[in-house]
């Protein structure tokens, strides 16, 4: 029911919400002014970073959200990332640099699909730890990831209450107790890992490629590089009646296309690149040979051009005065302020082309992120691209100029991926890449690891793993497997697996009005039981008030045997005659003793003789069968690797080409 009253969150967003830690002012109106105020100075903080960012859909902006019943005033955003996850993380980033640098400031992040930062650290949550005990406590405080635990004990109970925590709970708890509610090492690892590279990661995620657009377009990127996002979308998700708008190109006639270097974010390039597309005749866009060594250019410039085309074409009427300037805005003066105080312009002299271009991107980026949190009439992409239309000059002359000092390409390499880069990537995913990395990573050094892991290996593990795993007794949550990365030993109680044998199968018991408590249940989820001690002995106490089932059980399963005997079933495994040969290691490794294996065969014609079934090799025909199966999966992912792979067990790849 918790979930149920969770707010929803629109599918590809992110939402994110800053609570001030007490001590905090007590009236109404100083606390609005108080965050008011550390809206004004977080964003001039951040405005060397978020002025240079190409978003996908929605830029990031924070906004003051009043009092509504146990929730308090706070500040909050949300932003839709679409296609571009690299946006909500690097708004995962932002979020915890906010909290480092005001310590004042706890924070809350979520997405559609929840708490998804303990998705990424899923592996070593605590138990306790689910999408409905987590409600209100995962935050960023400190710069640091924290989760407020729920009581263990009774002396925990007067300073962590049970139950689902508000906010203002949830918030004095981080302020008294933070030692106490900061997460453990390696879930702040795990989320580390993922936010590592921030954020030089912004300038590895842009793309520049050459693009023969018309001149327009051209010159309002040059001031305005983010609105290649809108425009790639539009063309992305263009319909029939979108390309009506491009029969004929009225806002942007390819007449006047220049070559120019466009930034793009990786993401928004393959999208433009992977599409398949031909212009319509009337509309003047034509395409050169394939051959053509500026081929890919005129390609995307075409692509781009229909995009901005379809964005202008959405707009039902052209304003024709410009937007009030960000100078009347009341906040921007105190932005300013902050820009300057945070040495935003890096010493540039006020007038010259740098300090022009900065004061143009923060002037952009107030009345994206600032302005319109205080209004709700945004402009749309169209609108802002027909106003800098209008109130830009361009010389068509001075672009065909600039085409001969045109920066570089950057490489498509990243837009491939080899056989061996997967399988780094995803054993880095996984972990088990690091240690070898750290190792020197040469190839030597590599050759033998795998060898010495060869020579080491048992596959006695193998069927020691699927047995645990067999026996293991499941919930309503589903199996757990019986491997742990801690590498704990497993618990065995003789007494306590003695006491509740006698307690089901109805023998007596010393107590015999004493229930099974849960240790005596945990322990014996971790026993291996053995069909002998599932069916018991006739020989044991207490087992004659048992002997009439388990006599009936054993002559079902003899009659069930006899019919099976008859068929070609038992044809398709191996018994101990066919099995002694290929299974030799598989004995070594499991400690069996080969002293009879000689007369294996005589034993089995003797058995045969006496009308009786050869026994089967259970160990030899589940490797076998689960060593088929990784070796017809060559190399992929397949069902033998993943389950032995969740239970810590790793075959080395197949050498035997034969």
């Amino acid at each position: 029911m918790e979930a149920l009253r969770r707010p929803m969150i629109a599918e590809d967003s992110v939402q994110y919400s800053l609570f001030l830690v007490p001590p905090y002012p007590s009236d109404t109106k100083d606390r609005e002014k108080c965050l008011q105020q550390y809206i004004e100075r977080i964003l001039a903080q951040f405005a060397p970073l978020l002025t240079q960012y190409i978003w996908q859909n929605q830029p990031f902006s924070i906004k003051y959200m009043p009092e509504k019943g146990v929730m308090p005033a706070h500040i909050r955003g949300c932003t839709n990332f679409g296609d571009n996850v690299e946006d909500e993380w690097f708004i995962v980033y932002l979020i915890q640099q906010i909290t480092k640098v005001f310590p004042e400031l706890a924070a809350r992040i979520e997405d559609n699909d929840g708490e998804f930062l303990l998705i990424e650290a899923a592996e070593c949550l605590p138990k306790w730890l689910n999408p409905d005990s987590s409600t209100n406590r995962v935050f960023f405080f400190q710069g640091e990831f924290h989760i407020i635990p729920v009581p263990r004990n009774p002396a925990e109970t007067p300073w962590l209450p049970k139950g689902t925590l508000t906010i203002p709970q949830a918030v004095n708890l981080l302020s008294t107790h933070p030692e106490t509610c900061l997460a453990a090492e390696p879930i702040r690892k795990a989320l580390g890992k993922r936010l590592k590279g921030y954020p030089l990661k912004i300038q590895s995620n842009l793309h520049r490629a050459h693009c023969y657009i018309p001149a327009g377009i051209a010159a309002m990127l040059k001031l305005r590089p983010d609105l290649v996002a809108p425009a790639v979308l539009a063309f992305y998700l263009r319909d029939p009646i979108d390309l009506q708008a491009c029969r004929t190109f009225s806002t942007f006639p390819p007449e006047t296309r220049v070559m120019a270097s466009v930034t793009f974010t990786r993401c928004l390039y393959a999208q433009l690149l992977q599409q398949r597309f031909t212009a319509d005749r009337r509309s003047g866009f034509t395409l050169p040979p394939r051959s053509h060594p500026k081929f890919k250019a005129h390609e995307l410039g075409i692509k781009l051009a229909h995009g901005f085309e379809i964005m202008c074409s959405k707009c039902t009427k052209r304003s024709s005065e410009p937007g009030a300037p960000v100078c009347n805005n009341p906040l921007w003066k105190g932005f300013l302020n902050s820009l300057k105080k945070n040495d935003y312009f890096k010493g540039e002299l006020e007038g010259s082309a740098r300090y022009k271009e900065l004061m143009r991107m923060a002037e952009s980026f107030f009345q994206q992120s600032a302005a319109i949190t205080q209004s709700s009439s945004a402009l749309l992409p169209g609108e802002e691209v027909l106003q800098l239309l209008e109130s830009t000059p361009y010389s068509l002359e001075e672009l065909k100029k600039e085409e001969s000092s045109l920066p570089a390409e950057d490489s498509e390499r990243w837009l491939e991926m080899t056989p061996e880069e997967l399988e780094q990537l995803l054993e880095e995913a996984t972990g088990r890449g690091i240690q070898s990395a750290a190792h020197g990573g040469a190839e030597g050094e590599e050759k033998e690891e795998q060898e010495e892991e060869e020579e080491s290996y048992s596959l006695s593990a193998v069927t020691h793993s699927m047995k645990a795993f067999i026996n293991k007794v499941s919930t309503h949550e589903g199996a757990e497997l019986p491997w742990s990365s801690s590498g704990s030993q497993i618990k065995f109680d003789v007494n306590s697996m003695a006491s509740a044998f006698e307690k089901i199968l109805g023998g007596p018991s010393s107590a015999p009005d004493e229930e099974l408590d849960s240790d005596d249940l945990e322990d014996d989820d971790d026993i291996d039981y053995d069909d002998e001690d599932l069916l018991g002995s006739d020989d044991e106490p207490g087992g004659d008030s048992n002997s009439g089932a388990l006599g009936n059980l054993r002559a079902y399963m003899a009659e069930m045997d006899r019919e099976l005997a008859g068929t070609n079933i038992g044809k398709s495994f191996s018994t101990h005659s066919k099995a002694d040969a290929g299974a030799a290691d598989l004995s070594r490794d499991s400690g069996h003793d080969d002293k009879g294996d000689e007369d294996g065969d005589d034993n089995n014609e003797d058995l045969q003789a006496a009308g009786g079934a050869v026994p089967l090799d259970l160990d030899f025909n589940l490797v076998s069968n689960l060593l088929e199966s990784f070796s017809s999966q060559e190399g992929l992912a397949g069902p033998a690797s993943n389950i032995l792979h969740s239970m810590g067990v790793r075959l080395p790849h197949n050498t035997d080409k034969s």
